[in-house]
Parts: structure tokens; C-alpha cells; sequence
């Protein structure tokens, strides 16, 4: 089993920044499985979207909305992925969910809240 932990999630006034991080954890086996990696978000009322994501060779892809302002990367060891967020908008609130896919199952974090005040 993997569990997937996220951390850095706050609030933050709008023009600011917030780095969050997702740490998958349990067996190796299964962790070396996981092809891709990414950020998801939640407003409320809204569906679920994909934010950024990022392979284990380092390709990444964003979501228009937050192209030039957030940034995905992954640690070396390609277990630990961040996402570095800049000039933040009150639109940026939202619960914000990483994600591993790998070919045995997907694996969710339980969310981390953004909040992004005007």
C-alpha cells in the first residue's frame, strides 16, 4: 500500500506565495511503480481539475490557469513532489489534492486547503 501525505497548504493574501509538498510513503515495490505524479484542486461547488503534473523523467505539464505562476518538481529519490506557488489569486482557493498513477492503481493524498484572501 501507498499512502500519499501532503503538507504546506494555509492562507495566504492574494500576490502571495505557498510551497506545497506531497510525500508518498509504504511499500518501495509500489512507489517505484508510480510513473506520474500530480496536483488536483477542488473549489467548492466545482469539479475536480488538474493543476500540474509531472513524469519521473521530469516532463511536466500545467493547467492554463496557473502557467508562469506555479512551478511542479520532484525530488531526486522521485518520491516527493512539490509545487511552488506564486502570485496567487483569490480564484487559487481551493482544496488541493497530489495524486500518483502508477500501472497498479492511482493513489490520493487527503487534501491540503489553500486559502488566497483579497
Amino acid at each position: 500500500q501507498v499512502q500519499m501525505v501532503e503538507s504546506g497548504g494555509g492562507l495566504v493574501q492574494a500576490g502571495g506565495s505557498l510551497r506545497l509538498s506531497c510525500a508518498a510513503s509504504g511499500s518501495i515495490f509500489n512507489i517505484d511503480a508510480i510513473y506520474f505524479m500530480a496536483w488536483y484542486r477542488q473549489a467548492p461547488g466545482k469539479q475536480r481539475e488538474l493543476v500540474a503534473g509531472i513524469t519521473r523523467s521530469g516532463t511536466t505539464n500545467y493547467a492554463d490557469s496557473v502557467k508562469g505562476r506555479f512551478t511542479i518538481s520532484r525530488d531526486s529519490g522521485k518520491n516527493t513532489v512539490h509545487l511552488q506557488m506564486s502570485s496567487l489569486k483569490p480564484e487559487d482557493t481551493a482544496v488541493y489534492y497530489c495524486k500518483g498513477n502508477s500501472a497498479i492503481r492511482d493513489y490520493w493524498g487527503q487534501g491540503t486547503q489553500v486559502t488566497v484572501s483579497s
